[in-house]
């Protein structure tokens, strides 16, 4: 009998891999997708569109109905937007989800968290599941995450819904439409610098990765269980991130800022149509932040099978993306 699934943020950088790994196994996918270029782009995937956004709670029912399990990858990512911004998609949005979820009557919702519910400013130091998440968080991405996996994680076990969350820390890979993107614009820009040096540890996780964790905790995952996803040891950031920008022939450079400076920065340009530096980067990308996948390889069988050598490579022979 083949197997059903639901995919919010289908067009997104996680909800692409997980289309293509749910279509490869023999699942049916249907995947939510606002315009018509994101329908175009699932439907190029294997997947059967769905018009609607996050605030239609009727389309996203109907498209839950028969599914094993929605994948809720949609969020809010543009760090530019306004706190209703936010608001409405992350928080307001997984509402509607788990709503949709529920009267469809799926069994199981796996959300696509971060480790970003746990940052503060502060560094974040070999964090497993037990760490709480901020208490002040450092800008509205964490803030409303955080927000979102609460909601998640409250509504497993009612209406017949179980849920789970995996946070995979810095994901990246070929194919990124996110974060390496606008870190090549900054460079070329000329507005790039390593925060403090750069040379702190940091985890990551290959987009492969992020796919492999997501389809394990969706099966086997605790209801109301929280997964940490990563590459196995940390890494140097700057280092990494070095490798990474050279397989698309781009060289970050040497330049330097202290880390109040950047902090400063991010503080007086929170206004700007795009600040030269945001809180959740400075908390993000200027402290080390290592998080521990042990509950994930020991309850899920979870491995991280892509090495970063092997995810680099894989970027070298790719075509470059364009920033």
């Amino acid at each position: 009998m083949r197997v059903i699934a639901f995919v919010t943020g289908g067009s997104g950088y996680v909800g692409r891999n997980l289309i293509r790994a749910l279509v490869a196994r023999g699942d049916e996918v249907r995947a939510l997708a606002r315009s018509e270029r994101a329908r175009a782009g699932v439907a190029a995937l294997g997947a059967t569109p769905v018009a609607g956004d996050l605030d239609d709670t009727g389309a996203m029912t109907a498209a839950a109905r028969g599914a094993g399990c929605v994948f809720h990858a949609a969020a809010q990512v543009d760090l530019t937007g306004t706190r209703a911004d936010f608001e409405r998609v992350t928080v307001h949005g997984t509402e509607h989800v788990i709503a949709a979820a529920r009267a469809a009557g799926v069994p199981r919702l796996l959300h696509v968290g971060t480790e970003a519910v746990l940052a503060d400013g502060k560094p974040i130091v070999d964090a497993d599941e037990t760490r709480p998440r901020a208490a002040r968080p450092a800008g509205l991405y964490p803030w409303s995450k955080g927000l979102a996996e609460e909601r998640v994680v409250a509504a497993s076990g009612t209406g017949g819904l179980e849920t789970v969350v995996i946070r995979p820390r810095f994901i990246w890979g070929r194919d990124d439409t996110s974060v390496l993107p606008n870190m090549v614009a900054t460079i070329r820009a000329g507005r790039f610098a390593w925060i403090a040096g750069g040379r702190y540890p940091t985890s990551t996780c290959h987009i492969a990765n992020v796919v492999e964790g997501a389809l394990l905790a969706a099966d086997k995952g605790a209801p109301g269980g929280i997964y940490f996803l990563t590459d196995g040891e940390p890494v140097e950031l700057r280092g990494f991130v070095t490798e990474m920008l050279a397989t698309q022939g781009v060289d970050p450079g040497k330049k330097q800022v202290p880390r109040w400076i950047a902090r400063a920065a991010a503080a007086v340009t929170g206004n700007w149509k795009r600040p030269i530096v945001t809180r959740t980067e400075v908390a993000l990308f200027g402290v080390q932040v290592t998080v521990d996948d042990r509950k994930a390889r020991r309850e899920l069988g979870y491995t991280g099978a892509m090495t970063r050598a092997a995810g680099l490579a894989e970027m070298r022979a790719a075509p470059p993306i364009a920033g």
